[in-house]
């Protein structure tokens, strides 16, 4: 049987998204009786996210995995209040959550330079406690990456997601012609020609029963919950994973995402979602995307081409359906223009708040600012 106390960290190919460690903040410094002196309080240790910083790392260059903030000074004659140990400062990814092992989240790093306390030092020995220091706080905790991208691929495997991160960006993810191509997520950086740029994550591909935790389970599904939008890539003619499973058309493709997402966490469906039908080089492509943006016209009218336990709830209305081939090039400039207009239509929605605030702000009725060189008269 295997310890799953002993794993401490979880990773797919060469990519690590999960680490646990040993934390312990250092202990006081003794106090000093005779003469009053209190002891340095025990070094602080802090997670600091970092860019360029990968788990990985981490892993590989503390293979103890065991962080430990300074001892805090005695108290002495020539200091009667001792100095405080020193803080230890982990730097982490960006787009961390921290947690203890019972999934507490103790914080979370979003942004580079953000910092979470994790172990505090031990106070110094004073008055209160007989001149006896105290220890630092001990704990496990682990490190739960989540990737942070403008846009998150969503689609089963071999739907030509590594294909499509290809040429819409600088990325080279590993592509073949077999299922699971994708092993560690890859992020592209889409450029425009104002230097705009959009990152998009290539996540590995799901498989039915994802939301189960089967196949990449839970290991895609949790970097989909911070990406800001959606983007569903389906194979034009289908897809059949392996010999014994069912063949899956486009629509019911789309129509068993969704329900993945839903079964995973449903908040996933509020994100604003586009859909790419790709492979449109096949033949009978067109005939077949025909079919397809019938069917997702009338979803309830083709339920009954899914298992019951698979139809979705909520049927996701996409802003944007972009037929594209990544070995033509079709579709690929008009993707890109959907994505841009998309990401900026909600950040347009964000700040309105702002605007109306600012606007309310310059509102008749509030005290006018005064005009030099002209009289007040009095009232």
């Amino acid at each position: 049987m295997v310890n799953l106390s002993r794993i401490c960290y979880r990773k797919y190919g060469n990519f690590v998204d999960n680490v646990r460690l040993y934390v312990r903040g250092g202990s006081g410094g003794m106090g000093l009786p005779r003469l009053g002196g209190q002891g340095g309080k025990g070094g602080d240790v802090w997670m600091v996210s970092k860019k360029e910083v990968t788990l990985k790392r981490i892993n590989d260059k503390y293979p103890h995995k065991r962080f430990i903030g300074g001892v805090g000074a005695n108290s002495s004659v020539r200091g009667l209040k001792g100095e405080k140990g020193g803080d230890y400062e982990l730097h982490v990814p960006v787009g961390i959550t921290v947690t203890t092992d019972n999934g507490r989240v103790i914080g979370e790093l979003n942004a580079e330079g953000d910092r979470v306390l994790v172990a505090k030092g031990g106070p110094g020995g004073s008055f209160h406690s007989a001149f006896t220091p105290s220890k630092g706080q001990t704990k496990h905790i682990r490190l739960d990456l989540k990737l942070i991208a403008d846009i998150g691929l969503v689609g089963f495997p071999n739907a030509g997601k590594s294909s499509l991160l290809t040429v819409i960006s600088h990325a080279s993810p590993q592509i073949a012609n077999y299922a699971f191509t994708t092993l560690r997520p890859e992020i592209g950086k889409v450029m425009y020609e104002d230097q705009k740029q959009i990152s998009v994550a290539d996540l590995p591909g799901l498989i039915e029963g994802a939301h189960l935790n089967k196949g990449m389970g839970h290991k895609f599904l949790k970097h989909v919950e911070r990406t800001k939008q959606l983007l569903f890539v389906v194979d034009v003619c289908g897809f059949q994973l392996a010999s014994k499973t069912p063949f899956r058309s486009a629509f019911e493709a789309v129509q068993l995402l969704t329900k993945e997402l839903e079964l995973y966490k449903e908040d996933l469906l509020s994100k604003p979602a586009l859909l790419v039908v790709n492979k449109m080089d096949l033949p009978d492509a067109e005939h077949k995307l025909e079919e397809l943006q019938q069917q997702l016209q009338n979803p309830e009218e083709f339920s009954h081409l899914l298992p019951h336990d698979m139809i979705p709830r909520t049927n996701l209305a996409f802003r944007e359906v972009v037929p594209v081939s990544t070995v033509t090039g079709l579709g690929v400039d008009q993707l890109k223009r959907c994505l841009r207009r998309s990401l900026d239509e909600e950040a347009a929605k964000a700040s309105e708040p702002l605007h109306r605030d600012r606007l309310r702000a310059l509102r008749p009725g509030r005290t006018p600012m005064p005009v030099w060189g002209r009289a007040t008269p009095t009232p």
